[in-house]
């Protein structure tokens, strides 16, 4: 893979909201308004190329027993200094964004991409990966708090829209509507791609950065064969 490559398969083929369906938490919580979506995406990609510098440098020193709590506490570090930084500069902002601002140490895109890329890669390779899952990660939130905001207050960031704020569809800005809004865009990257956003062949043991737990890889590995010479049968 190019770098290139690299770069956009986080903005479509391997988003990590509407394709690999991570961080759907804040995804719902936050897009309710454009400029907190902005706010979650810069802070969560801020952390992500941070901390997937810093674990690809350090992977052949980590020792693998204990490689997931060094991650942790890695990703803490970066997202305490992330909230210090908002909390000094964007007060309302981080006031807005509240405790998902701090669960961005728990967000799957996060630890998943240390898991499976970081402690894999170069430092540059990881840093694009990063900045390419954080993007999509933003676009991903952006659209949605786009059409949640317009058509669910009447607004775009805090500015009424003639007619709209008038007559909102107020059960967008609630929780049913994020989930609509979510599927919406789902299906739509779904159609966009027909249905090849992501390969088949990801999904398996290969992919699953908890394989190493499970005693059933051969298992899987069999099944996932037996498969494919069905297909081709």
């Amino acid at each position: 893979m190019s770098k290139w490559q690299n770069f956009i398969k986080g903005i479509i083929r391997e988003n990590p909201v509407l394709v690999l369906l991570l961080g759907t938490c804040p995804t719902l919580a936050v897009t309710s308004s454009a400029v907190n979506a902005l706010g979650m995406g810069v802070a969560a990609t801020v952390v992500l190329l941070c901390s997937n510098m810093a674990i690809s440098a350090l992977r052949k020193v980590i020792p693998d027993k204990v490689r997931i709590p060094c991650y942790i506490v890695l990703i803490a570090g970066f997202v305490t200094m992330v909230e210090m930084l908002m909390h000094a500069f964007t007060p309302e902002l981080y006031e807005s964004l509240g405790i998902f601002l701090s669960l961005i140490v728990v967000n799957c895109i996060i630890l998943g991409r240390a898991e499976m890329y970081a402690s894999k890669n170069t430092v540059l390779d990881s840093a694009i990966d990063a900045v390419g899952m954080g993007i999509g990660f933003m676009m991903a939130l952006f659209a949605m708090a786009t059409i949640r905001e317009i058509f669910g207050n009447g607004t775009f960031f805090g500015l009424e829209i003639p007619f709209l704020s008038e007559n909102p569809i107020s059960i967008l800005a609630l929780a049913p509507g994020g989930f609509f809004v979510f599927g919406c865009l789902i299906a739509l990257v779904n159609k966009l791609t027909k249905g090849k956003a992501r390969g088949s062949k990801e999904f398996g043991c290969s992919g699953c950065p908890s394989a190493y737990l499970c005693g059933k890889q051969g298992e899987c590995a069999s099944a996932e064969q037996t498969k494919t010479k069905g297909g081709e049968e």
